[in-house]
């Protein structure tokens, strides 16, 4: 269960990458018109409303990728099945529809019905598509009917399983749209508290990659909260919405950096260049892009008691912002290129605050990551015992060092006898294989990766970097 919930999470991150695209146009726009909402600047209108596109339609782009992400082939055919049964969920659960067969206004409709068309329909539609292709992509029809057999079936399937998926959720989804707004409302009427205790469980839950599950529901328009939506769009209330991000920034381009450098004076000396490599690029990516799995993952298994620490101060951080109603927005992640991009949206309120609060929560993470690290002898990188300590350069005469990377980490996971398959989402391999006890972890960190995760009897993730994917293709080419 939890390897498919984890694998539910990397499936987000596909159309969430999507989502900077709309950053970048949407704060350019207002950048060039700022207080007129692009209606002063035809360049202006243009560019928001070329955002606003991609912002409007994520429950579309979570159907579509989450359809894509569980397929057992990344296959257009899931991809297009995903849409369909979107399609045919929001529009059989459509207000105009559900009036005609309740036989009532429009205006008696539940109102439930008016938010059909959300992340939580959109993820379900993609997780019933993925269903429908691994089931039905291969199945042969009698003659008469080939040239609907395998793909071509797979979106047919769909649209008919979506009939029936209609017709569960005619019934319970005011239910759980309202217990979605219920548990949406709980936490946002405790005001700067629920923010703080959001950001406490966001960071907590990232290993297993739940936290996508509950970003979705004050993140986006699940249960009408929609921080992002809003943000970006303008439609809200100054110093409120935007609570769930902003005090994320002060974490991710001040906070983990500085944990990371803290990591950095505590390595054995040895090591130290070594650690150097991995916090520089990980503490880089953190602070530009907001991508901070590779430092999170380089202590979060070593150091747990050290990442509780991380969790904890990442709600006290939010729950400052919100308290101050200090707020900034992201399209992707809490990095700088989001924060300029929302520095002159209409919603952002005293956004430079965050950067002096980030500055305060840099120098509380060095000396509390350092105190505890050296009093406690936490195993941080570059504390680990001696036998664990090989490194291999990554650099090779004539050759790719992703393509040695790649080598030595397949062969450390045993080679084409025990691999089943080789997949990766924005920072980490995901990887199947046959028999876990075959795996030899040392020669797999040798490599100089961030950690690893087992996560079940035949699943384990490597995570490698921002790079992941320079490597997994090279893994792809080395499967026979």
């Amino acid at each position: 269960m939890m390897n498919y919930l984890q694998k539910l999470g990397r499936s987000l991150m596909l159309p969430v990458a999507v989502l900077p695209a709309a950053a970048i146009l949407m704060g350019i726009g207002y950048a060039i018109d700022p207080t007129g909402w692009g209606a002063d600047s035809p360049t202006a209108a243009f560019l928001i409303k070329a955002g606003s596109s991609i912002i409007d339609n994520i429950p579309i782009l979570f159907a579509v990728g989450v359809a894509l992400g569980m397929a057992k082939e990344r296959d257009g055919s899931a991809a297009l099945s995903g849409l369909v049964a979107f399609l045919v969920t929001t529009t059989l659960l459509s207000t105009g529809t559900v009036a005609m067969l309740q036989g009532v206004e429009v205006d008696a409709v539940n109102p439930a019905f008016d938010e059909i068309k959300n992340a939580f329909v959109g993820i379900i539609s993609g997780i019933i598509a993925s269903i429908m292709y691994n089931r039905f992509s291969h199945v042969k029809l009698p003659d008469a009917l080939a040239f609907f057999s395998g793909k071509r079936l797979v979106p047919i399937m769909t649209a008919f399983s979506m009939i029936i998926t209609s017709a569960v959720l005619f019934f319970i989804w005011p239910f759980v749209y309202s217990g979605l707004v219920s548990f949406g409302t709980a936490i946002s009427d405790l005001g700067a508290a629920g923010a703080g205790l959001y950001g406490f469980f966001n960071r907590l839950l990232i290993p297993t990659g739940l936290h996508h599950a509950l970003n979705s529901v004050f993140w986006f328009d699940v249960a009408g909260i929609n921080d992002i939506g809003n943000f970006w769009s303008g439609e809200g209330e100054k110093g409120v919405t935007g609570m769930y991000q902003a005090g994320f920034f002060p974490i991710m381009m001040f906070g983990l950096p500085a944990a990371g450098l803290a990591m950095y004076h505590t390595a054995k000396t040895k090591r130290k260049k070594q650690v150097a490599s991995l916090m520089l690029a990980a503490g880089f990516a953190a602070f530009f892009t907001g991508v901070t799995e590779p430092i999170e993952f380089a202590f979060m298994f070593l150091a747990p008691a050290l990442y509780v620490v991380h969790a904890a101060l990442t709600g006290l951080s939010l729950f400052i912002a919100a308290s101050f109603e200090w707020t900034a927005g992201f399209g992707f992640s809490a990095g700088l290129v989001d924060f300029l991009l929302s520095f002159n949206l209409p919603l952002a309120n005293q956004p430079y605050m965050l950067l002096v609060q980030g500055l305060v929560f840099g120098v509380i993470y060095y000396f509390l990551f350092r105190f505890l690290i050296t009093k406690f002898n936490i195993k941080t990188p570059g504390r680990e015992d001696e036998d664990a300590e090989e490194v291999v350069s990554g650099e090779s005469t004539g050759g790719d060092k992703f393509a040695v990377m790649a080598a030595e980490i397949y062969e450390g996971l045993g080679g084409d006898e025990n691999v089943v398959s080789v997949d990766n989402c924005v920072t980490r391999l995901r990887l199947e294989v046959k028999d876990m006890d075959a795996v030899d972890q040392k020669k797999i960190k040798a490599t100089g990766v961030p950690g690893i995760n087992v996560v079940s009897e035949h699943n384990i993730q490597v995570i490698v970097g921002t790079n992941v994917q320079f490597v997994a293709d090279e893994m792809h080419k080395l499967r026979k």
